[in-house]
């Protein structure tokens, strides 16, 4: 089992506490405001996201091509890429986890 990877003596170490400092003495400036986009980028942009919301998130034809594989008994099933898929997914939710 791996450990997670800790901090430890950052706080102490002198570059670190410099560089804070330095942040701390510096006044925060006023924030800005985000450049805005031309009126003619927003327009395309508005047409691809109602462009995008107008179709289904999942893709049918695919799907209707998986069922058919399914029921004529075509559909490729490998044990090692689903073992691989599994172990994989494990690990991502391990990463979570304290140690």
């Amino acid at each position: 089992m791996m450990d997670a990877v800790r901090t430890k003596g950052v706080a102490t170490d002198r570059a670190v506490a410099r560089v804070l400092a330095a942040q701390a003495a510096t006044p925060a400036s006023a924030p800005t405001s985000p450049p805005q986009a031309p009126a003619a980028d927003m327009a395309r942009l508005s047409g691809i996201r109602a462009e995008l919301s107008a179709r289904p998130p999942v893709d049918g034809e695919r799907v209707a091509q998986i069922k058919r594989a399914i029921a004529t008994g075509t559909f490729p099933i490998l044990p090692a890429t689903i073992a691989d898929r599994l172990l994989a997914v494990r690990y991502e939710w391990m990463s979570d986890e304290q140690a």
